[in-house]
């Protein structure tokens, strides 16, 4: 049943991710995307404080300042600014493509962070999945799109962010983790915002864009963290590419996008490396 359990958080978290990402990328049409990350940041914070407050838990937790609170705080910081940069650039479906490769990174991250074993079958598809990523990215071809490398830079962040997740200790609650998660987008919102300037006033209709974001965003935060904390690793995870047909759903209706051939073929050879990823981790336990 935790497994179970589990499986649904996740999906629950990518569908939420998904309309989350739809709101900001509607937002940053108007304001800078620091900005947006800050107002965002700032509306998280709040909600996980309460919640956190409402269960008796206290807002600072002594292990924030360990190493894997700080890797994660890095690496939360280096993920959503990227990926936030490219749904705002770049198409909402092929970004979200591109951060289906995190799983793969996150594979070999286990390698060289938590000593997992990995054979030359997974490591050749977690070389195929990035030749997937390739295919999206076309550098040297005509579709190329420079800003497409901030989605590199956020799955990296966010791969980060998930092998740091594991080694947080059991003590700290999804809603302390929520704050300082959604504390870390204040922090990137404030770079960025240094960087471009231009803050503005929001309009009734933008912040009730940032408004819906905070609230989705804080429900599949809440969500994702707990699906990485229940059940089997590797049968939880492949319910993470799901993100990718919401996302292209909401990128086809919401913004006209078409995705190309490349990007659809892509996106399934990302998928189908992550899938066979997880099978063979499975398959050695």
């Amino acid at each position: 049943m935790e497994t179970v359990r589990g499986s649904l958080l996740m999906v629950l978290a990518m569908a939420a991710f998904a309309l989350e990402d739809m709101f900001i990328k509607s937002a940053t049409r108007s304001l800078p995307v620091g900005q947006v990350l800050i107002l965002f940041g700032l509306g998280g914070v709040v909600i996980f404080m309460i919640l956190a407050r409402a269960q008796g838990q206290r807002l600072l937790h002594p292990a924030i300042c360990t190493r894997p609170l700080l890797l994660r705080s890095v690496s939360e910081v280096i993920g959503r600014l990227g990926f936030t940069l490219a749904i705002a650039l770049t198409p909402l479906s092929s970004a979200s493509a591109i951060l289906q490769a995190t799983p793969l990174v996150v594979a070999a991250g286990a390698v060289a962070f938590f000593n997992e074993k990995v054979g030359w079958r997974r490591w050749v598809a977690i070389a195929v999945g990035f030749c997937g990523v390739l295919m999206i990215l076309r550098p040297g071809l005509n579709g190329f799109e420079p800003a497409s490398m901030f989605a590199v830079i956020g799955t990296l962040g966010f791969a980060g962010r998930d092998l740091a997740t594991r080694a947080a200790p059991q003590s700290m609650s999804n809603h302390q983790l929520g704050i300082y998660g959604f504390a870390m987008l204040v922090v990137a919102g404030g770079v960025a915002l240094g960087w471009t300037g231009g803050a503005s006033w929001p309009s009734l209709q933008l912040w009730g864009q940032l408004a819906a974001a905070t609230v989705i965003g804080v429900i599949a935060y809440k969500a994702l963290t707990g699906a990485m904390r229940h059940g089997e690793i590797s049968v939880v995870a492949p319910f993470r590419y799901v993100r990718l047909i919401f996302a292209m759903v909401l990128g086809v209706l919401v913004f006209g996008e078409q995705p190309d051939t490349l990007t659809l073929l892509g996106s399934a050879v990302i998928i189908g490396s992550g899938l066979f990823t997880v099978l063979r981790e499975r398959q050695s336990k």
